[in-house]
This record gives C-alpha cells, sequence and structure tokens, in this order.
C-alpha cells in the first residue's frame, strides 16, 4: 500500500506517520528528516538544502524528487511506504505518477491533514526535535525524561532553526500558494481523505485507517 500525507508544515504528518507505518508494516519516509539528517551529517546535498531551508523555501524539484526516487527502490518498501512531506507541487506529483506507472505501481489514497494555522504556530514553538533520530517532543506535552536528552537514541534535543513564528508564517504562506493546489489535484484523482487533527494523533489515525481500509 502506497500512501501520501498532505498538510501544511506542524499539521501533524510526522506524529501521524509513525503509528500509522506501525499499524500498517511499511516505512514512513520524510523528506524532511532526509534532509535535516544530510544537514547534520555536512553533505553536499545537506548544504544545498539548508539554504532554501533558512529562507523558508522549498527545496528545489529536482533535488526532491532524485531523493525520494532513491529512497523508494529500497527493499523495506517493496510492500508499501507512507511519504510525509512530498510530493509538494504538482510538478512533483504528475512527475512521481509517472515514476512509479514505470515501476506499474500506483498510489492508493492521499490524506490531507488539516489544522488551523494559529494552532500549528502555537505548537512549533513548543516543539523540540532530537538533531540525531529526529524523534519530536514539545515543552507543554511531551518532554525526554532528562532535559534535552533524546529518551530514543540520547542525542541532543533542540528548537529546529525554521521553528520560529516568523518563519513558520512563511512557510506556510509557500505552502498555500505551491502546495494546497495539490489537494484539487488529487481531489480530481478520486484519492484525497481529509483528516482533521484537532483531535490528535491518536484518533487521527484510527479515522485514516478505517477510511483506508473502506477506499483501497
Amino acid at each position: 500500500m502506497k500512501l501520501i500525507l498532505l498538510g501544511a508544515p506542524g499539521s501533524g504528518k510526522g506524529t501521524i506517520a509513525q503509528p500509522l507505518s506501525i499499524q500498517l508494516g511499511i516505512p514512513s519516509i520524510s523528506t524532511g528528516e532526509i534532509f535535516r539528517q544530510n544537514i547534520h551529517e555536512h553533505t553536499d546535498l545537506g548544504k544545498i538544502v539548508k539554504e532554501y531551508i533558512d529562507r523558508g523555501e522549498l527545496v528545489p524539484d529536482e533535488v526532491t524528487i532524485t531523493t525520494v526516487e532513491h529512497r523508494i527502490a529500497r527493499e523495506d518498501c517493496v510492500n508499501g511506504f507512507i511519504l510525509d512531506g512530498f510530493p509538494r507541487t504538482i510538478s512533483q506529483a504528475k512527475i512521481f505518477d509517472e515514476i512509479l506507472g514505470k515501476r506499474g505501481e500506483k498510489i492508493a489514497a492521499v490524506i490531507n491533514i488539516q489544522l488551523e494555522d494559529e494552532i500549528i504556530i502555537k505548537r512549533l514553538a513548543n516543539r523540540r526535535v532530537c538533531e540525531k533520530c529526529g524523534q519530536t517532543y514539545n515543552l507543554k506535552y511531551v518532554m525526554p525524561k532528562v532535559e534535552s536528552v533524546c529518551d530514543v537514541c540520547g542525542g541532543k534535543v533542540l528548537q529546529r532553526d525554521d521553528d520560529n513564528e516568523e518563519t513558520v508564517r512563511k512557510r506556510l504562506e509557500t505552502y498555500r500558494v505551491k502546495t494546497q493546489p495539490l489537494v484539487e489535484y488529487y481531489e480530481k484523482a478520486n484519492l484525497l481523505i481529509h483528516i482533521d487533527n484537532t483531535l490528535g494523533a491518536e484518533e487521527s489515525v484510527k479515522v485514516i485507517l478505517d477510511a483506508v481500509s473502506k477506499d483501497v
């Protein structure tokens, strides 16, 4: 089963993707995490990506598409995958459709995660992330047992540079202009499932699993 998670930055895609991946037995692939890992390791890809992220801009299509294509070719994606953060534009979606078509594959469903902008801004202002493994925490709800130390891998937990309010608002504006049209694109393809994430990841995952089992 091949799924795509759509939604604005901070809408909860990553938080939903992890338990959904476990329930379905397929890997969750976050382009954001792949990019952040490369930034942390100071790779050539990381240096290129960092320039765009620091400006609150999207990474160019050719860089993102090549990264995703290499990732889904790995053995753990044989039975499917969940894409979090890709595609972000209609041009990316069309190229990805072509890539899957050549493999004799197609997307089963596209989950559109919805959340109000002000809630997103508040959540991201309180978000903290392990720089090593990407585990997510929140100042108000879930913090590591030892301050600034990840429970999972022992890495340093900190606030991402692009989680400050000014950059978040710019990212949301960029999303509205470049990514929101994907909703209409997948709606026309009869692949879209809308999910209100106001109640949180646990409830959203239940709704998604129920919808996917009926529609796919």
